[in-house]
């Protein structure tokens, strides 16, 4: 069975019915994408899966054999950031860090297809991904300025 992430194909090994997570990690090493609770709830594990957010927890390998995969390791490109990286980085929308992967990946799936969101939006947008420590505040801070940056980028 082949793979394509983050622009690269690979053959893995493991049956179609095992969670992409499990690949990611065990098979093709990328730690970003972090586990949490196993059951698609707390976000941890959120890839871009042909461009929209999903948990990687709750895919199948088999689900994922015919779209791109996208980690928190595809996102930084040329030595350079991604501006939700960037903006995550700016606001300090992170203390222990479990859970940034997941948010990054996320916002970076809704400013895909909303390229503005209020502050409701994002807030609703989010809300599947969990962060123990509280930094929804910077959270939030830091996709409005991701937005501000994607757009001075494409000007």
């Amino acid at each position: 069975m082949e793979i394509e992430v983050n622009g690269k194909r690979y053959a893995v090994s493991y049956p179609p019915d095992t969670p992409l997570l499990f690949v990611l990690r065990d098979e093709l090493g990328l730690a970003g994408t972090k586990y949490g609770c196993g059951e698609g709830q707390c976000g941890a594990c959120t890839v871009l899966l042909a461009g929209a957010p999903r948990r990687s927890c709750q895919v199948p390998l088999s689900a994922a054999t015919a779209k791109p995969v996208i980690t928190i390791e595809g996102l930084e490109k040329d030595g350079k950031l991604h501006p939700v990286q960037q903006a995550f980085l700016d606001a300090g929308a992170f203390q222990c860090a479990y859970c940034t992967s997941g948010m990054v990946m996320s916002s970076v799936g809704l400013l895909e297809t909303n390229a503005h969101p209020s502050q409701a939006e994002i807030v609703r947008f989010l809300q599947g991904n969990v962060c123990r420590c509280g930094t929804h505040a910077r959270v939030i801070e830091a996709v409005e300025h991701a937005a501000k940056m994607i757009e001075e980028r494409a000007r």
